[in-house]
């Protein structure tokens, strides 16, 4: 089994009893997956600062090299080196590997790199994946071109392009996080709409009113952003673009309430929750037209709606049922059915990139989970547990779920974290204030 492909068995499924490490199958041949014990082991993989081919190139290939190592290792999958352990030293961009010196301390992977910075701020970066132990390159050395100034894509461009040719899973790295920043006492929260790289850096409000807001929404395109704001004193939808942060209201009805929208795959369309006399339905609103379209009837609460990846579904969240649940019906209205069978409370659905399942918020017995299911409502698994988990929302790749986590007492403030479709690798992520309502942007262009 090579070594782009042996890891992706532990990525593809889900194993509950027994757990995948990585081993030689011999000291110069490719890897193989042995299911031993307990936990996956990481992937130990050396990364040698990535060398400066010019003056003033230092800071950025040392930023670089540190950015990448942190992605790669914030997956879980993958362990890094210590360089103090290496044994060769990389000089030159274009040396002959030492296959036998990082095989010899265990190194599984190898990445080189280069970098360059002009005197007008352009950066170039070149990197190379090797296989140490069958003593191959893994694909060939890609360059990429930036700026002074977004030089941490660069970093996330080579991380992704590494993440995908081991694993052979879409990259995400080089994506952003829109985000409630709450600040100020628990019981006068001061929430604007922010902006970030997916791993916490390069924060930006897009909003600085006292108004309340929340579920900010990705366009398809990563562009435009939807979200909920009380600016009026009760809410509406708002559209924002994101490049030059310009806000209109959509779905403006007289004496009605819109919230929880989300884009289409297409792009044109807005799917939303709209309250009108105690009632709460879902409707469409087509962007070209401005034409909406009413797709529940029933006496009862329909809200956090979502499409299915293909445009022809919609989950969302209803207690017709005497208690909140998921349901799935055609992206043309009509009769939706219940997937939602386990003990406690369902609430905001979300379908997954891939297609193949959706993500949910639960309730039971005084504790909130962040769960998946299939499509079909089979195969629930609870990925958490705390006193208050809530929102989740996808990576670009359907790999990873963030969402939002609060402690228990009078002091806690909301945070973000991350946790892997397994299960596995469940972390925080940094942000400069509280924060709540995480939306995952698709892939930057």
């Amino acid at each position: 089994m090579t070594f782009l492909r042996s890891l992706i068995l532990t990525l593809g499924v889900v194993v509950s009893a027994s757990v995948f490490s990585f081993a030689a199958i011999a000291q110069n041949g490719p890897l193989r997956i042995e299911i031993t014990e307990g936990v996956i082991e990481p992937l130990p993989f050396a990364l040698p600062t990535f060398m400066p081919e010019a003056a003033g190139s230092e800071e950025i290939a040392l930023g670089i090299s540190q950015v990448v190592a942190a992605d790669l290792q914030a997956t879980g999958l993958f362990r890094q080196i210590d360089p103090s352990a290496f044994i060769s030293q990389t000089s030159d961009f274009n040396s002959p590997v030492q296959y036998a010196d990082w095989r010899a301390i265990n190194a599984q992977a190898l990445i080189t790199g280069a970098v360059n910075v002009t005197s007008d701020g352009q950066v170039t970066v070149k990197f190379r994946l090797y296989d140490v132990f069958s003593g191959n390159e893994l694909g060939e050395g890609l360059r990429l071109g930036g700026t002074t100034t977004s030089w941490r894509r660069l970093a996330h461009r080579v991380a992704d392009t590494v993440y995908s040719r081991i694993t052979g899973e879409d990259p995400y790295f080089d994506s952003r996080v829109v985000f409630v920043s709450e600040t100020g006492p628990k019981n006068d929260r001061r929430k604007r709409l922010a902006i970030m790289d997916y791993d916490g850096a390069n924060v930006q409000f897009l909003t600085d009113s006292n108004a309340l807001v929340l579920n900010p929404r990705f366009s398809p395109t990563g562009d435009r952003i939807l979200y909920t704001s009380y600016e009026s004193g009760f809410p509406q939808v708002y559209l924002l673009d994101v490049g030059s942060v310009q806000r209109r209201v959509l779905a403006e009805q007289q004496g009605t309430m819109s919230f929880a929208p989300r884009f289409g795959p297409d792009g044109q369309t807005v799917v939303y929750s709209l309250s009108s006399g105690g009632n709460s339905d879902i409707y469409t609103l087509d962007l070209r037209t401005n034409q909406t379209r009413r797709l529940t009837s029933a006496p009862s609460i329909e809200t956090a709606p979502s499409f299915s990846p293909d445009g022809s579904q919609i989950v969302f969240e209803s207690d017709r049922s005497g208690s909140p649940q998921i349901y799935v019906m055609p992206a043309t209205g009509g009769e939706p059915r219940r997937i939602s069978f386990g003990e406690g409370r369902y609430g905001t659905p979300v379908w997954s990139p891939r297609g193949d399942l959706i993500a949910f918020t639960k309730q039971n017995e005084g504790r909130f989970h962040i769960g998946v299911m299939r499509t079909d409502g089979s195969e629930e698994r609870l990925l958490t547990a705390s006193f208050l988990d809530e929102g989740p929302s996808w990576s670009p790749n359907g790999r990873v779920i963030m969402f939002m986590r609060e402690t228990a007492g009078a002091g806690g403030a909301p945070a973000l974290y991350s946790v892997d479709i397994s299960g596995r690798n469940l972390r925080r992520v940094n942000t400069p204030n509280a924060a709540s309502d995480p939306a995952w942007s698709p892939l930057l262009p």
